[in-house]
């Protein structure tokens, strides 16, 4: 029988990670693997255990391990393990019956199942109570590392989820909302997933049903964005759920996180479930708080007075997708051009332009084709709607001023978002609020708690809360060009934080 590591060997890496790409399948490292095991809070004497996506067994085998190191040892272990990729299959039954002689040393009676089936197809039917479905017994644990990949809008995967009342737009969360269907009531469910179902229109359903159907326990956050999967260049940030099926919330919760690399310390606390989700909150964003600054940072901007829409301002994308007006595009400004902004314009505070040697055009021809593209001369903030990896800050904002930049009109990149008040400018007092606000150290620390992107939407701004207008004027004429970041963060802190009770200044 030839190992998973023989077998894959024969493709050359290109065609594995080709492979591993299509399926959305990224192998859980045995040291992760070991560490999820160790979340399950309880044993029963009779375990029915649910691997949704085995891959090589490492999340069964880590679990099965567990409980056969325990010293309260359980009667049975029952496990229904699902594999679709046949390249896996043999290697995942070689480690099961490792676990089933390991079992048998242990005194536990130890059966398994392998369906080299696809999860969801599978599930469906048997949930749906289809006369000619197979059966599945109700789990009491379930242990899974789900593949990550998008679904698409009319395709069969999405038809089949809809059919049982699941909307989710990544396979990951159809798995998590088929498998809580699956647990009986006290189940535990611990998964290793993407972070991206904490915040975010599009994982707003799914949020509610695992809220609702599930007492979350545990999460554990990894910081870097590589390390739990180093090996599988995977980018997402990562994070673990401990969930006990259940229909209401613990009060508390444990919040824990590390690196990801082996022998890392892990820091760990308990918070209370308000801190995490508040109950306010009707999109249910869950806040990733992991010391008290964080809850500190959370509780005094809930407490901000205005959304966006109360200061009367706007966030649109820029107009301008380059390739698509590429024929129009020009290094150099002309008398038919109009200034194109991108995101390399961002030099301090204000936009400088244009740029000399730049690989991004400065403007874009005026003509009937483009001129839908422009906004009138004014004062814009601007967004980047990307930051790399290596920036310190998620949200970087900048200002835009026709008075430095002498034209009628302004063209901006779609990878920037801007703010505007009914299509046109802002005051200038208003404007340099708005950018220290974004800009401050208090609410890029406010962002990463829900978001595990680096990427900055304009939904994310608008569901930001903000001081009143009359704060951020005021603010605006204590910012000065060329603030460094300890000062800026000194003087937002002050003008809008200083008197709220029980904040922790990031400045110290």
């Amino acid at each position: 029988m030839l190992k998973l590591k023989d077998k894959i060997n024969y493709l050359p890496l290109a065609s594995r990670e080709d492979h591993q790409h299509e399926l959305g399948q990224f192998f859980t490292p045995k040291p992760i693997a070991e560490f999820m095991a160790a979340h399950f809070a309880s044993h029963p004497q009779h375990i029915e255990l649910l691997d949704a996506g085995a891959g090589q067994g490492a999340l069964s085998t880590a679990f099965i391990k567990r409980v056969c190191s325990n010293t309260g040892k359980p009667k049975s272990i029952s496990l229904t393990a699902f594999e679709l990729d046949s390249n896996v299959f043999d290697y995942l039954a070689t480690a099961l019956f490792e676990c089933e002689r390991l079992c048998e040393r242990s005194g536990i009676e130890f059966k398994f199942k392998i369906l080299n089936e696809d999860f969801i197809s599978s599930v469906v039917p048997i949930i749906k109570g289809d006369f000619f479905a197979t059966s599945l017994p109700f789990f009491n644990a379930a242990i899974v590392n789900p593949p990550y990949h998008k679904i698409s809008a009319n395709s069969a995967t999405q038809a089949l989820l809809q059919s049982v009342n699941i909307e989710v737009p990544n396979l990951y969360a159809g798995f998590l909302a088929l498998i809580i269907k699956l647990l009986e009531k006290g189940g535990e469910l611990v998964a290793i997933t993407p972070r991206s179902f904490c915040n975010g229109p599009y994982f707003k359903l799914f949020r509610q049903n695992l809220l609702n159907t599930m007492s979350l326990e545990r999460l554990h956050v990894f910081d870097s964005r590589s390390s739990a999967f180093c090996e599988d260049k995977v980018l997402q940030e990562n994070i673990i759920i401990h969930g006990v099926k259940s229909d209401k919330q613990s009060e508390t919760i444990v919040i824990s996180n590390s690196v990801g690399k082996i022998g890392d310390p892990i820091i760990k606390h308990k918070i209370d479930f308000t801190n995490m989700v508040s109950p306010d909150d009707l999109d249910q964003f869950i806040h990733l708080v992991l010391d008290s600054q964080n809850i500190s940072t959370k509780v005094a901007m809930d407490r901000l007075a205005c959304r966006i829409e109360d200061l009367g301002v706007t966030v649109s994308t820029g107009r301008v997708v380059d390739f698509r007006v590429k024929s129009f595009l020009r290094d150099q400004t002309g008398g038919n051009t109009v200034p194109l902004i991108y995101p390399c314009h961002f030099n301090g505070g204000f936009i400088h332009w244009p740029r000399e040697n730049s690989r991004k055009a400065n403007a874009i021809v005026k003509n009937d084709k483009t001129r839908n593209l422009f906004v009138p001369a004014g004062v814009y903030v601007l967004v980047k709607r990307f930051t790399s990896k290596e920036e310190r800050r998620r949200i970087v904002a900048c200002i835009y001023d026709s008075n430095q930049i002498h034209a009628n009109e302004v063209g901006f990149e779609n990878h920037l978002n801007y703010l505007h008040i009914n299509g046109q400018g802002m005051p200038l007092s208003l404007a340099k609020g708005l950018a220290a606000f974004l800009n401050s150290t208090v609410l890029d620390n406010y962002f990463r708690q829900f978001s595990g992107h680096t990427q900055v939407n304009a939904t994310d701004l608008r569901r930001l809360r903000y001081p009143s207008r009359e704060s951020l004027e005021i603010l605006g004429y204590k910012v000065t060009e060329g603030m460094g970041q300890l000062e800026l963060d000194r003087v937002v802190e002050k003008e809008i934080y200083g008197e709220k009770e029980n904040f922790i200044p990031i400045i110290s």
